[in-house]
Protein backbone atom coordinates (compact mmCIF):
# COMPACT_ATOMS: atom_id res chain seq x y z
CA UNK A 1 0.00 0.00 0.00
CA UNK A 2 1.32 3.49 -1.04
CA UNK A 3 2.26 5.84 1.92
CA UNK A 4 1.31 9.51 1.77
CA UNK A 5 2.55 12.46 4.31
CA UNK A 6 0.30 15.72 3.84
CA UNK A 7 -0.73 14.86 0.29
CA UNK A 8 3.06 13.53 -0.80
CA UNK A 9 2.82 10.00 -2.40
CA UNK A 10 5.85 7.37 -2.16
CA UNK A 11 5.15 3.58 -2.74
CA UNK A 12 6.08 1.30 -0.65
CA UNK A 13 8.80 -0.57 -2.16
CA UNK A 14 11.16 2.55 -1.87
CA UNK A 15 13.29 1.70 1.15
CA UNK A 16 13.92 -1.77 -0.02
CA UNK A 17 15.08 -0.15 -3.76
CA UNK A 18 16.93 3.05 -2.20
CA UNK A 19 19.01 0.41 0.11
CA UNK A 20 19.65 -1.88 -3.05
CA UNK A 21 20.91 1.16 -4.81
CA UNK A 22 23.24 2.09 -1.80
CA UNK A 23 24.81 -0.97 -1.41
CA UNK A 24 25.02 -1.63 -5.34
CA UNK A 25 22.88 -4.11 -5.52
CA UNK A 26 20.85 -2.02 -8.26
CA UNK A 27 21.56 -0.55 -11.94
CA UNK A 28 19.61 2.70 -12.00
CA UNK A 29 17.61 2.30 -15.38
CA UNK A 30 18.63 5.34 -18.02
CA UNK A 31 15.89 7.96 -17.49
CA UNK A 32 13.29 8.16 -20.80
CA UNK A 33 13.24 11.81 -22.48
CA UNK A 34 9.65 13.32 -21.55
CA UNK A 35 7.56 16.64 -21.54
CA UNK A 36 4.59 18.01 -19.94
CA UNK A 37 2.62 20.89 -19.61
CA UNK A 38 1.22 23.36 -17.50
CA UNK A 39 -1.41 24.48 -19.13
CA UNK A 40 -3.36 27.95 -17.57
CA UNK A 41 -6.26 29.66 -18.27
CA UNK A 42 -7.26 32.97 -16.07
CA UNK A 43 -10.17 32.89 -13.88
CA UNK A 44 -13.09 34.82 -14.33
CA UNK A 45 -11.97 36.38 -10.17
CA UNK A 46 -8.46 36.49 -11.68
CA UNK A 47 -5.54 34.56 -11.75
CA UNK A 48 -4.59 31.63 -13.54
CA UNK A 49 -5.96 28.36 -13.08
CA UNK A 50 -4.28 25.32 -14.05
CA UNK A 51 -5.36 22.23 -15.69
CA UNK A 52 -4.55 18.90 -13.82
CA UNK A 53 -5.57 15.01 -14.37
CA UNK A 54 -6.25 12.73 -11.74
CA UNK A 55 -4.35 9.25 -12.37
CA UNK A 56 -6.66 6.54 -12.08
CA UNK A 57 -7.28 5.09 -8.66
CA UNK A 58 -6.56 1.88 -9.98
CA UNK A 59 -3.45 2.31 -11.25
CA UNK A 60 -0.10 0.61 -9.53
CA UNK A 61 2.19 3.53 -9.71
CA UNK A 62 0.58 7.19 -8.37
CA UNK A 63 -2.96 6.35 -8.67
CA UNK A 64 -4.79 8.62 -7.50
CA UNK A 65 -2.32 11.22 -7.84
CA UNK A 66 -2.55 14.97 -9.54
CA UNK A 67 -0.46 15.36 -12.71
CA UNK A 68 -0.43 17.58 -15.67
CA UNK A 69 -0.79 16.39 -19.59
CA UNK A 70 2.42 14.83 -20.42
CA UNK A 71 4.28 11.70 -21.58
CA UNK A 72 7.35 10.59 -23.39
CA UNK A 73 9.55 11.85 -26.19
CA UNK A 74 8.62 9.55 -29.30
CA UNK A 75 11.57 9.01 -31.63
CA UNK A 76 9.49 10.32 -34.72
CA UNK A 77 9.27 13.61 -33.07
CA UNK A 78 12.92 14.85 -34.22
CA UNK A 79 11.27 14.57 -37.90
CA UNK A 80 10.81 17.72 -39.60
CA UNK A 81 7.66 20.40 -39.31
CA UNK A 82 6.84 23.10 -39.92
CA UNK A 83 8.04 25.75 -36.61
CA UNK A 84 7.38 28.74 -35.31
CA UNK A 85 8.47 30.69 -32.92
CA UNK A 86 11.92 30.64 -31.03
CA UNK A 87 13.85 28.60 -33.76
CA UNK A 88 15.13 25.08 -33.13
CA UNK A 89 19.09 26.33 -32.05
CA UNK A 90 17.76 28.66 -29.47
CA UNK A 91 15.47 26.03 -27.90
CA UNK A 92 18.92 24.52 -27.61
CA UNK A 93 20.42 27.14 -25.50
CA UNK A 94 17.44 27.68 -23.33
CA UNK A 95 17.51 23.84 -22.67
CA UNK A 96 20.52 23.08 -22.29
CA UNK A 97 20.88 19.88 -25.23
CA UNK A 98 21.19 20.01 -28.91
CA UNK A 99 18.52 21.46 -31.30
CA UNK A 100 17.30 17.48 -32.66
CA UNK A 101 16.67 16.94 -28.65
CA UNK A 102 14.98 20.73 -28.26
CA UNK A 103 12.66 19.96 -31.37
CA UNK A 104 11.78 16.45 -30.13
CA UNK A 105 11.33 17.84 -27.13
CA UNK A 106 8.84 20.37 -27.29
CA UNK A 107 6.93 18.43 -29.97
CA UNK A 108 6.24 16.06 -27.49
CA UNK A 109 5.11 18.48 -25.23
CA UNK A 110 2.40 20.14 -27.51
CA UNK A 111 1.73 16.15 -28.93
CA UNK A 112 0.76 14.78 -26.04
CA UNK A 113 -1.09 18.20 -24.55
CA UNK A 114 -3.32 17.58 -27.69
CA UNK A 115 -3.46 13.64 -27.12
CA UNK A 116 -4.21 14.02 -23.33
CA UNK A 117 -6.40 17.35 -22.95
CA UNK A 118 -7.51 17.58 -26.73
CA UNK A 119 -5.76 20.66 -27.06
CA UNK A 120 -3.34 21.97 -29.88
CA UNK A 121 -0.44 24.59 -29.72
CA UNK A 122 -0.43 24.70 -33.59
CA UNK A 123 -1.96 26.93 -36.00
CA UNK A 124 -2.50 27.55 -39.79
CA UNK A 125 0.11 29.95 -40.04
CA UNK A 126 3.01 31.25 -37.50
CA UNK A 127 0.48 33.74 -36.37
CA UNK A 128 -2.49 31.74 -35.83
CA UNK A 129 -3.69 28.94 -33.61
CA UNK A 130 -6.58 26.52 -33.94
CA UNK A 131 -9.83 27.33 -33.07
CA UNK A 132 -11.39 24.51 -32.56
CA UNK A 133 -10.10 20.72 -32.38
CA UNK A 134 -13.14 19.06 -31.74
CA UNK A 135 -15.14 16.74 -34.21
CA UNK A 136 -14.93 13.11 -35.31
CA UNK A 137 -11.47 13.62 -37.89
CA UNK A 138 -9.86 15.53 -35.21
CA UNK A 139 -10.66 12.62 -32.77
CA UNK A 140 -9.65 9.94 -35.51
CA UNK A 141 -5.85 11.72 -35.34
CA UNK A 142 -5.79 11.94 -32.22
CA UNK A 143 -6.37 8.17 -31.52
CA UNK A 144 -3.89 7.67 -34.53
CA UNK A 145 -1.14 9.50 -32.74
CA UNK A 146 -2.36 8.08 -29.04
CA UNK A 147 -1.90 4.48 -30.63
CA UNK A 148 1.65 5.68 -32.36
CA UNK A 149 -0.30 4.46 -35.79
CA UNK A 150 0.52 8.59 -37.48
CA UNK A 151 3.42 10.31 -36.44
CA UNK A 152 3.19 14.32 -34.89
CA UNK A 153 5.33 15.48 -38.01
CA UNK A 154 2.86 13.25 -40.49
CA UNK A 155 -0.22 14.94 -38.47
CA UNK A 156 0.90 18.35 -38.52
CA UNK A 157 2.24 18.12 -42.55
CA UNK A 158 -1.55 16.40 -43.43
CA UNK A 159 -3.33 19.36 -41.86
CA UNK A 160 -0.65 22.17 -43.17
CA UNK A 161 -0.19 23.19 -39.75
CA UNK A 162 2.74 24.53 -37.98
CA UNK A 163 3.97 24.13 -34.82
CA UNK A 164 3.62 27.02 -32.52
CA UNK A 165 6.70 26.85 -29.78
CA UNK A 166 6.80 30.52 -29.52
CA UNK A 167 3.17 29.49 -27.55
CA UNK A 168 5.17 27.33 -24.93
CA UNK A 169 7.65 28.52 -22.02
CA UNK A 170 10.20 25.97 -20.41
CA UNK A 171 9.55 26.06 -17.02
CA UNK A 172 11.04 23.58 -15.07
CA UNK A 173 13.25 20.24 -15.56
CA UNK A 174 12.77 17.26 -13.27
CA UNK A 175 14.30 13.64 -13.48
CA UNK A 176 12.99 10.31 -11.72
CA UNK A 177 15.10 8.74 -8.94
CA UNK A 178 18.18 6.58 -9.61
CA UNK A 179 16.31 3.79 -7.87
CA UNK A 180 13.04 4.01 -9.68
CA UNK A 181 12.55 1.35 -11.96
CA UNK A 182 11.03 3.50 -14.88
CA UNK A 183 12.53 6.51 -15.32
CA UNK A 184 12.27 10.16 -17.21
CA UNK A 185 14.05 13.14 -17.45
CA UNK A 186 10.93 15.17 -17.57
CA UNK A 187 10.88 18.89 -19.05
CA UNK A 188 8.00 21.25 -17.46
CA UNK A 189 6.63 23.63 -20.01
CA UNK A 190 4.16 26.26 -19.07
CA UNK A 191 1.43 27.19 -22.17
CA UNK A 192 -1.76 29.07 -22.19
CA UNK A 193 -5.12 27.89 -23.35
CA UNK A 194 -5.81 29.02 -26.77
CA UNK A 195 -8.54 31.28 -27.52
CA UNK A 196 -12.02 28.71 -28.53
CA UNK A 197 -9.95 25.61 -27.70
CA UNK A 198 -11.34 24.02 -24.06
CA UNK A 199 -9.77 21.01 -22.35
CA UNK A 200 -11.78 17.45 -22.17
CA UNK A 201 -10.50 14.33 -20.32
CA UNK A 202 -8.40 12.40 -23.25
CA UNK A 203 -6.34 10.04 -21.26
CA UNK A 204 -6.63 6.94 -21.20
CA UNK A 205 -4.73 6.83 -17.74
CA UNK A 206 -7.01 9.82 -16.03
CA UNK A 207 -10.58 9.39 -14.84
CA UNK A 208 -11.02 12.94 -13.93
CA UNK A 209 -9.71 16.68 -14.81
CA UNK A 210 -10.29 20.08 -13.20
CA UNK A 211 -8.80 23.33 -13.54
CA UNK A 212 -7.89 24.56 -10.50
CA UNK A 213 -5.80 27.90 -8.85
CA UNK A 214 -2.38 26.86 -7.92
CA UNK A 215 -2.73 28.39 -4.45
CA UNK A 216 -6.27 25.69 -4.08
CA UNK A 217 -4.44 22.75 -5.35
CA UNK A 218 -1.28 23.53 -3.40
CA UNK A 219 -3.68 23.62 -0.07
CA UNK A 220 -5.61 20.62 -0.76
CA UNK A 221 -2.06 18.84 -0.95
CA UNK A 222 -1.01 21.00 2.30
CA UNK A 223 -4.23 19.17 3.99
CA UNK A 224 -3.43 16.00 2.69
CA UNK A 225 -6.60 15.87 0.45
CA UNK A 226 -4.84 15.88 -3.04
CA UNK A 227 -2.07 13.29 -3.38
CA UNK A 228 0.90 14.37 -5.67
CA UNK A 229 4.53 14.19 -6.50
CA UNK A 230 7.11 16.34 -5.54
CA UNK A 231 7.21 17.92 -8.89
CA UNK A 232 3.71 18.66 -9.74
CA UNK A 233 3.29 20.20 -6.10
CA UNK A 234 6.85 22.25 -6.55
CA UNK A 235 5.97 23.60 -10.03
CA UNK A 236 2.40 24.59 -8.58
CA UNK A 237 3.87 26.34 -5.87
CA UNK A 238 6.22 28.35 -8.23
CA UNK A 239 2.73 30.08 -10.24
CA UNK A 240 1.72 31.29 -7.25
CA UNK A 241 3.16 34.80 -7.11
CA UNK A 242 1.48 35.37 -10.60
CA UNK A 243 -1.53 37.14 -10.70
CA UNK A 244 -1.99 36.34 -15.30
CA UNK A 245 -1.15 33.75 -17.20
CA UNK A 246 0.67 35.99 -19.49
CA UNK A 247 2.36 36.91 -16.75
CA UNK A 248 3.95 33.07 -15.81
CA UNK A 249 4.83 32.76 -19.48
CA UNK A 250 6.23 35.84 -19.37
CA UNK A 251 8.45 34.84 -16.45
CA UNK A 252 9.61 31.44 -18.05
CA UNK A 253 12.91 32.62 -19.72
CA UNK A 254 13.88 33.37 -16.27
CA UNK A 255 12.90 30.21 -14.41
CA UNK A 256 15.91 27.67 -13.51
CA UNK A 257 16.44 24.75 -15.82
CA UNK A 258 19.18 22.65 -13.62
CA UNK A 259 17.78 19.44 -13.31
CA UNK A 260 16.38 18.70 -9.80
CA UNK A 261 18.10 15.19 -8.67
CA UNK A 262 16.79 13.57 -5.33
CA UNK A 263 19.19 12.53 -2.85
CA UNK A 264 18.99 9.10 -0.36
CA UNK A 265 20.62 8.99 2.39
CA UNK A 266 20.80 5.07 4.80
CA UNK A 267 21.46 6.28 7.96
CA UNK A 268 20.77 4.55 11.09
CA UNK A 269 17.35 2.83 10.75
CA UNK A 270 16.01 5.48 8.63
CA UNK A 271 16.11 6.50 5.09
CA UNK A 272 16.51 9.90 4.46
CA UNK A 273 15.07 11.34 1.22
CA UNK A 274 15.70 14.94 0.22
CA UNK A 275 15.46 17.47 -3.23
CA UNK A 276 18.05 19.79 -3.17
CA UNK A 277 16.12 23.32 -3.28
CA UNK A 278 13.42 21.89 -2.11
CA UNK A 279 13.34 21.11 2.02
CA UNK A 280 9.47 20.45 2.03
CA UNK A 281 10.12 17.06 0.76
CA UNK A 282 12.50 16.21 2.91
CA UNK A 283 11.34 12.66 4.13
CA UNK A 284 12.39 10.37 6.90
CA UNK A 285 11.17 6.32 6.10
CA UNK A 286 11.80 3.75 9.05
CA UNK A 287 13.71 0.95 7.32
CA UNK A 288 12.58 -2.61 8.21
CA UNK A 289 14.05 -5.87 6.71
CA UNK A 290 18.03 -6.56 6.45
CA UNK A 291 20.25 -3.92 5.44
CA UNK A 292 18.62 -1.50 8.05
CA UNK A 293 21.81 0.53 10.11
CA UNK A 294 24.13 1.13 7.05
CA UNK A 295 25.00 4.65 6.51
CA UNK A 296 25.64 5.23 2.84
CA UNK A 297 24.52 7.83 0.13
CA UNK A 298 22.92 7.39 -2.98
CA UNK A 299 22.20 9.94 -5.19
CA UNK A 300 18.80 9.63 -7.03
CA UNK A 301 16.25 12.17 -8.76
CA UNK A 302 13.23 13.57 -8.17
CA UNK A 303 9.87 12.04 -8.50
CA UNK A 304 8.84 13.42 -11.60
CA UNK A 305 6.53 10.81 -13.42
CA UNK A 306 5.02 12.25 -16.55
CA UNK A 307 1.57 10.33 -16.77
CA UNK A 308 -1.73 11.78 -15.83
CA UNK A 309 -2.22 11.98 -12.24
CA UNK A 310 -3.75 13.85 -8.90
CA UNK A 311 -5.86 12.10 -5.83
CA UNK A 312 -9.24 12.81 -4.72
CA UNK A 313 -11.18 15.68 -3.79
CA UNK A 314 -11.26 17.97 -6.94
CA UNK A 315 -14.05 18.66 -9.17
CA UNK A 316 -14.39 16.88 -12.18
CA UNK A 317 -13.90 18.11 -16.07
CA UNK A 318 -18.36 18.49 -16.77
CA UNK A 319 -18.03 18.43 -20.60
CA UNK A 320 -21.77 18.30 -22.15
CA UNK A 321 -22.47 14.49 -23.57
CA UNK A 322 -22.63 16.08 -27.42
CA UNK A 323 -19.15 17.08 -26.83
CA UNK A 324 -18.37 13.87 -25.00
CA UNK A 325 -14.84 11.84 -24.94
CA UNK A 326 -13.29 9.90 -27.42
CA UNK A 327 -13.89 6.13 -27.87
CA UNK A 328 -10.19 6.01 -26.00
CA UNK A 329 -10.77 8.39 -23.23
CA UNK A 330 -12.55 8.07 -19.83
CA UNK A 331 -15.71 10.18 -19.85
CA UNK A 332 -15.65 12.74 -16.69
CA UNK A 333 -17.19 12.07 -13.54
CA UNK A 334 -20.56 13.52 -12.51
CA UNK A 335 -19.30 14.18 -8.68
CA UNK A 336 -17.38 16.94 -7.98
CA UNK A 337 -15.06 17.15 -4.79
CA UNK A 338 -14.69 20.15 -2.07
CA UNK A 339 -11.36 20.70 -3.55
CA UNK A 340 -12.44 24.01 -5.48
CA UNK A 341 -11.36 23.76 -9.13
CA UNK A 342 -13.74 25.17 -11.95
CA UNK A 343 -15.18 22.21 -14.86
CA UNK A 344 -13.32 22.69 -18.00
Amino acid sequence: MSSTTNGQWYPPEWPDRIRALANGELTPAEPRRAATVLLLRDSASGGPTVHMLRRRTSMAFAGGAYAYPGGSVDPRDERPVAWAGPSRAQWAVRMGVDPATAQAIVCAAVRETFEEAGVLLAGASADTVVADTTGEDWEADRAALVAHELSFADFLGRRGLVLRSDLLGAWARWITPEFEPRRYDTWFFVAALPEGQRTWNASTEADRTVWIRPEEAAGGYDRGELLMMPPTIATLRSLQPYATSAEVLAGAEAQNLTPVLARARLVGGEIELSWPGHDEFTKHIAQTGAGAGADTDADADAGADTDAGTDSGAPADTRSPGDGPGPDGPGPSDSPGPSGGTPA
